[in-house]
């Protein structure tokens, strides 16, 4: 057999694999027996300040909530730029109701933030390049399972003790397609509300406005609906995409006009075990992909990686003993956060979109008594703000 080359191998450096690897390095002795797998990001690969007119950047912004920001901080990997949200506004088309979700009734400086996601990536492999790490440069890797794992990086083959999946992966198991597709875009407000983020639900799916971190005047739409309507989106010239969000988001924010390429992606929920096999676990997206409601996936992935490396940390001071306790206690003590954010998430953008009229009367009765009564409004922004914690 041979000798692992390291104790941990995390295969995916995405937010969550990097943040897991910067929470792995704080416990160990030996960081450097520590692997990161995939692809680096530099300063070189930073957006510009705004999206350029028929420019093409990674078109993701990434909303990361109070609990999130605090847990990248303490990494020393938040990035310079970023977009405070302080209310969240909820409402229905179409439907009385709305409700306002507010950063001084939860006792926090802010309810989250948007970051670019090429901006929080750059921030935390600086923090894993300052950390020891071994950030190894594969584009594709393949796990086999054994006693130990071997894993293959680019051709490079590579034997560890553990093995986490926190590549994006798409797990296999609970499967639910919503028959929608997201539309990303970025556009330009006349009348900007600072620090407000918007969630409207529609009969095709939830419409979410968030401030960009590339400046004042710039939210980042995520506008989910049918498939082909998606693609029409995507296709239609500027102006008549601005005309056709303005009438479905309304005049909250003045005149809308968009910036930049549109991109879509499909949306599903798909959730998988998180232990894989006695020395593999699956975090993130490779545990789970969310519906973008609410923005919950990258804050549930990043739940994971810290009580994955919270379990770890006895293990680490002496990686030569059975591990498989403690991943069977990870993933039993992950449980219920994880199914109480999908049901969440898979819950709102259905029951919104149902075409029911008598449904839709009562989601909009919904949400006028969220927004009237603190009670109600306040266990559901609560695990927004930072999930459940056991």
């Amino acid at each position: 057999m041979d000798e692992p080359e390291f104790d941990i191998a995390i295969s995916g450096a995405g937010p969550v694999g990097s943040a897991l690897a910067l929470l792995l390095a704080r416990h160990s002795t030996a960081p450097e027996r520590i692997a990161l797998i995939g692809k680096r990001f530099h300063h070189s690969d930073a957006l510009p300040q705004a999206p350029a007119p028929n420019s093409e950047p990674d078109p993701r912004s990434m909303a990361v909530n109070h609990g999130s920001r605090q847990l990248l901080e303490a990494l020393g990997a938040w990035p310079s730029r970023c977009a405070s949200i302080e209310t969240v506004h909820v409402s229905q088309r179409g439907r009385l109701g709305r409700t306002l979700i507010q950063h001084d009734e939860m006792g926090v400086p802010r309810l989250g933030s948007v970051v670019a996601y090429t901006d929080l990536q750059i921030a935390l492999h600086k923090a894993v390049a300052a950390s020891g790490v071994t950030l190894v440069q594969a584009p594709h890797v393949r796990t086999l399972a054994a006693r130990q794992v071997h894993l293959n990086a680019a051709g490079r083959d590579i034997v560890s003790t553990l093995a986490v999946q926190a590549d994006g992966s798409q797990p296999s198991g609970l499967k639910r397609e919503y028959g929608q597709h997201a539309v990303l875009a970025t556009v330009r407000a006349s009348q900007p509300k600072a620090r407000w983020a918007y969630e409207r639900f529609t009969d095709q799916g939830p419409l979410a406005l968030l401030p960009h971190p590339g400046g004042a005047d710039l939210y980042s739409v995520v506008w989910c609906c049918a498939p082909e309507h998606a693609e029409q989106l995507r296709r239609m010239d500027a102006q008549a995409f601005n005309t056709a969000l303005g009438a479905m988001f309304g005049d909250r924010l003045g005149v809308l006009s968009c910036v930049g390429l549109r991109h879509i992606f499909p949306l599903a929920l798909h959730a998988g075990p998180l232990l894989v096999n006695a020395r593999t676990v699956a975090i993130g997206n490779a545990a789970q992909t969310l519906h973008p409601v609410a923005g919950q996936g990258l804050n549930l992935g990043l739940r994971d990686a810290a009580q994955l490396a919270q379990g770890l940390a006895p293990w680490l001071g002496r990686p030569g003993r059975d591990p498989r306790p403690l991943l069977e206690e990870f993933a039993r003590s992950r449980r219920p956060d994880r199914w109480l954010t999908a049901g969440i998430t898979d819950f709102l953008p259905r029951i919104f979109s149902t075409r029911n009229t008598l449904v839709e009367h009562a989601s909009g009765a919904s949400l006028l008594a969220l927004d009237l009564l603190r009670p109600l409004r306040a266990p559901l922004a609560r695990h927004l703000l930072q999930g459940l914690r056991t």
